[in-house]
């Protein structure tokens, strides 16, 4: 097995069987560069007043995105993550926190 689907399957184990769903990194990874990277970088580091990804777990991202999607304010770029995380589905949003914690240490 190969060291991304190791850390992929340590981070849904970290997620709980309640966030367990159809994990698909290829999607992930193509959203990442299309949409997340244009403000957090393409390495998650952040740039300017987007924070930092890099070295965040799976629960971590996946709440955040639940939250801006359901509308809470978050801190001050809710009004910027919201229209992002909207139309993203469950198993979107899995994907995309397994695709990060995995991927930027």
């Amino acid at each position: 097995m190969k060291r991304p689907t190791l850390l992929a399957v340590a981070a849904l184990l970290t997620m709980g069987t309640a966030e367990a769903r159809a994990i698909d990194l290829t999607v992930a990874e193509k959203t990442y560069a299309t949409v997340c990277a244009n403000c957090h970088g393409r390495t998650g580091k952040g740039m300017a007043s987007f924070p930092s990804l890099a070295g965040r777990d799976a629960t971590y991202i996946s709440d955040r995105l639940k939250q801006y999607r359901a509308g809470e304010k978050v801190g001050p770029n809710t009004p910027l993550m919201m229209p992002q995380a909207t139309e993203l589905s469950d198993d979107e949003i899995a994907s995309l926190s397994v695709y990060i914690s995995t991927n930027f240490k």
